[in-house]
């Protein structure tokens, strides 16, 4: 969405088409149904592999005629996998993906073969790059993910305390949310604590913590009411404990002006620096996680550094940058695309011109015969 919306603010005509529940929240996407939850990588993805979602993006993808196609993950099952098979127009690919996938492991062949229809390949980390790579080979560009960094810049913050831990992300196991309130319960009792979002874990973690007036579960928030908790949070924390190939949350976090606190994954480790612009913990270490928080939340003047720093740091990762590289891959496969176009056309023209000829001569020298005869 975010991509989508800087490209069209460059002039470029892009549309979003992907599983939509319920009505499209902006007019530049094209709904392909809703989605089906589905485990992966320890979370759940919610993918459209159903037949009426290919239906649909098969028919969209002839009616519109796009000159170049990005998908995002494109061997998931679904619309990804159906723009691969299709490939009306030359194809950027996307791996978001790291850790350990058994549809790689036992897909290779099949799914080797649909990656020979991308033109363009592209992962957002190197942990992404050691998965896609060590399954198919080829040759992949590394662009890390982008935020609209004016977003977080712009928004207004939401008061909630001057001594305040927020936490949003799917509650579920990987995300590390018990380790978080594990070690927010050795805090001082003027720490408050907001956990954004929803899970699978969710009544279970809230029937643990019973009545603790020290935290607030937001439930499921919009981008806007995310935003301004970020920058009304003392401190953003992202206590995952694996699956992680990319921080994008750390950037949007650091393009708030919060600082963070978070584990020391590698997918993490991709964006922020400990003791730089970040401070940064063993994953699933409770005691080391309490310390980090307190740290953070007593220091002013760490406080101040870390959001210093963040700032800068998420710079690096502005969106506006990101689409204008995405923006020069799609230029070179549409001009490709209009030149083999041209080149077919030419080879048609010269076909077509070269049997005239031949059918001339041909007949030139029966008429010969004929005179002689």
């Amino acid at each position: 969405m975010g991509l989508a919306r800087e490209l069209r603010r460059m002039g470029y005509e892009a549309r979003v088409l992907g599983p939509c529940d319920g009505p499209p929240p902006a007019s530049f996407i094209s709904p392909l149904g809703n989605s089906l939850p589905t485990a992966s990588n320890g979370s759940v993805a919610p993918i459209a592999p159903d037949p009426a979602a290919q239906l649909r993006t098969i028919r969209v993808l002839i009616e519109e005629d796009f000159d170049v196609i990005h998908v995002h993950e494109p061997l998931a099952p679904g619309p990804t996998e159906t723009a691969l098979f299709l490939h009306p127009a030359p194809i950027v690919a996307t791996f978001h993906a790291a850790g350990v996938s058994n549809g790689y492991r036992y897909l290779n062949r099949p799914l080797g073969k649909l990656a020979d229809n991308i033109a363009h390949r592209v992962v957002v980390s190197k942990d992404a790059l050691a998965l896609i790579k060590g399954s198919f080979g080829g040759d992949y560009e590394v662009l890390f993910n982008g935020v609209e960094l004016h977003r977080y810049r712009e928004a207004a913050p939401r008061d909630i305390g001057s001594r305040s831990i927020f936490f949003c992300g799917r509650h579920e196991e990987r995300k590390g949310l018990d380790v978080l309130i594990a070690a927010f319960a050795a805090l001082p009792d003027d720490v408050r604590l907001l956990i954004g979002s929803n899970g699978p874990d969710t009544k279970r973690l809230r029937a643990a913590v019973g009545d603790n007036p020290r935290i607030e579960w937001l439930g499921r928030l919009t981008d806007e009411d995310k935003i301004a908790y970020l920058k009304g949070a003392t401190v953003f924390c992202a206590p995952s404990l694996h699956g992680e190939s990319f921080g994008v949350v750390l950037i949007e976090a650091m393009a708030a002006g919060t600082p963070v606190v978070a584990s020391s994954l590698p997918g993490y480790m991709n964006v922020a620096t400990n003791g730089v612009d970040a401070v940064l913990c063993p994953p699933g270490d409770t005691a080391a996680l309490t310390a980090a928080l307190r740290c953070v939340l007593d220091d002013p003047a760490l406080g101040e550094r870390l959001r210093a720093a963040g700032n800068r740091r998420a710079d690096d990762f502005s969106m506006t940058a990101l689409a204008q590289r995405y923006a020069g891959i799609y230029e070179r496969l549409a001009a490709d695309r209009d030149q083999r176009r041209l080149d077919r056309a030419a080879a048609q023209r010269l076909g077509w011109r070269t049997g005239v000829s031949r059918w001339i001569r041909g007949l030139g020298r029966m008429m010969q015969a004929v005179r002689r005869g």
